[in-house]
């Protein structure tokens, strides 16, 4: 018999406007049924007069739902938690305690860490401090049998929460947060992650606790940051839910993954979020080159960062790009480089028809400087090769095509991805798809599909040899090559009577065509590509 799940709800900052919120719970529950809990994050207490408190202490007005809260996040409302471990404060409201485990008779297991974060020892008791967290981390972490827990309350919100995933509006989760709640939830792996504080609510997209075909599946985190009740913009401030606790579910059943996942957000930020230490994000510099702009008549250069070298009077010293240990047929600056071909320079990257190419409009996105692969890109050359592969989506769309996008990282030394349009009036997207993955198996190749919000860097690190496809339905297809791979599989698939039906141009030796007819067919992109262009803003 499977096993009913708890009705939770979950609420922000309460306050002190007790009557406001349990007025709601009431109508909540005469609609919908009764609920197992409330947990409350955040304020729960505020700068209001205590008359309201004081009939729900003294037993003149009752909560009509068992509620637990949160600690003091300041020095005013220290006075109502007079016991550090908890206690119970009015009838049917309990306070949890600074820091801890709260294990509920059916097995669900909430984790809650009270107050606002403090580096300085000791703490006041509306702070935790780098030991908190930590011996928090090592009362759950250090057991083998350890998976997650069903729920982590905090009263602020992790800082980097937002990475990878949907807008967090106006807060900024890279400056907004604490490091150590970021620490905190990504050791304990919550199943959900409530927290307040900053006025508004935020339910960010669910991300995942394992790296993909590096390590098992693991469940996701939902964190769910809630608004201030009875708040006058009428920002959601209650949160229901149901769950089943974690040690009764089926193992395959907990770790499927919703649609919707997505990185972890604190993965990358491993430094930021460690425990003791705030670490300012790493930020790149751009690579020192310089390059005639293709939009300017007079062929005057501009530097790097998209601007005149002119209109900067001290510009810093930027850090170079990784070096080729050879001559390179696709760093910018070598003179091997067949310059016709190039149709785009950006700020970091640079888009030139692919020579031989399946069609007069088949591109290659290519780093300025001297990458192999996507997973060995800084994060600014990363972000502007995304804004390259959105523009040419957007680009072929207005010109009937989709967009196939492949990376081959074996036996090549420079990164290309190949980007090839395909006419709407051959195929379906899903055919596409289908198409390589029939090919792939009958080459036994296994090619594996991957979330679509998933991070390359996290499936394949530095030196693996890997192919790669993406759709622009933001499908991805992954193989990691072990051994021989065929050159021309991508071509291969695109070439065939499935797609384009021109087999015959699998190879791009075969395609070649005289100079002039690349140049004739790079100034016809350059105009058509133009109006798309977004390294002409300013």
């Amino acid at each position: 018999m499977a096993q009913k799940p708890l009705r939770l709800l979950a609420c922000g900052d309460v306050e002190g406007k007790f009557d406001i919120l349990f007025s709601r719970v009431r109508a909540i529950q005469k609609k919908s049924g009764n609920f197992d809990l409330l947990l409350c994050v955040g304020n729960f207490f505020g700068s209001t007069p205590d008359a309201e408190w004081e009939e729900y202490k003294t037993g003149i007005k009752k909560a009509p739902i068992q509620t637990y809260v949160l600690g003091a996040n300041n020095q005013e409302t220290v006075k109502y938690f007079q016991d550090a471990d908890g206690c119970e404060l009015a009838e049917n409201i309990t306070y949890l305690g600074r820091k801890g485990i709260f294990t509920g008779s059916s097995g669900l297991q909430i984790v809650y860490l009270s107050g606002t974060e403090s580096l300085n020892e000791p703490v006041p008791s509306y702070n935790f401090s780098p030991k908190d967290v930590s011996s928090l981390r090592t009362m759950l972490c250090t057991t083998s049998q350890f998976k997650g827990v069903d729920i982590l309350l905090t009263s602020p919100w992790p800082k980097y929460v937002g990475n990878f995933g949907n807008s967090s509006g106006e807060v900024d989760t890279k400056k907004c947060g604490s490091a150590l709640v970021s620490s905190l939830a990504m050791g304990l792996k919550p199943r959900y992650h409530f927290a307040a504080l900053e006025k508004t609510y935020y339910e960010r997209l669910p991300y995942r606790n394992h790296i993909v075909l590096q390590e098992n599946a693991q469940h996701a985190t939902r964190f769910i940051a809630l608004a201030n009740v009875g708040n006058p913009e009428k920002k959601k401030y209650l949160y229901a839910f149901s769950i089943v606790p974690m040690k009764l579910m089926d193992a395959a059943e907990l770790v499927k993954q919703p649609p919707d996942v997505t990185e972890n957000p604190y993965r990358k930020s491993g430094q930021e979020a460690s425990i003791g230490k705030q670490i300012p994000a790493p930020v790149e510099e751009s690579a020192c080159q310089f390059f005639f702009d293709l939009n300017e008549k007079q062929g005057r250069k501009r530097s790097s960062t998209g601007r005149d070298s002119k209109s900067s009077p001290h510009p810093k010293q930027p850090r170079k790009p990784p070096q080729p240990p050879g001559p390179c047929w696709f760093c910018l600056a070598s003179p091997e480089v067949e310059k016709h071909l190039v149709v785009n320079i950006g700020t970091h990257c640079y888009l030139a028809l692919a020579k031989g190419g399946l069609s007069d409009d088949h591109v290659l996105i290519l780093p300025i400087g001297h990458y192999q692969s996507v997973v060995e890109l800084s994060a600014e050359v990363v972000e502007e090769v995304e804004k390259y592969k959105a523009t040419l989506r957007r680009f072929f769309k207005s010109r009937g095509k989709r967009c196939v996008v492949f990376e081959r990282n074996y036996k090549s030394h420079h990164l290309q991805l190949q980007v090839i349009p395909v006419p709407v009036s051959c195929c379906a997207t899903g055919d596409i798809k289908d198409a390589f993955i029939t090919q792939a198996q009958e080459q036994q190749i296994e090619l594996l599909e991957i979330p679509e919000h998933s991070d390359i860097k996290q499936i394949a690190q530095p030196g693996t040899a890997y192919f790669y496809v993406e759709l622009d339905t933001g499908e991805k297809l992954f193989h990691r090559i072990k051994k021989n791979f065929p050159l021309q599989f991508g071509r291969e698939v695109l070439a065939s009577e499935a797609i384009l039906n021109i087999p015959g141009k699998s190879d791009w030796r075969q395609c070649q065509i005289s100079k002039e007819d690349e140049e004739t067919l790079a100034r016809r992109f350059r105009k058509d590509f133009e109006p798309y262009d977004f390294t002409l803003d300013d």
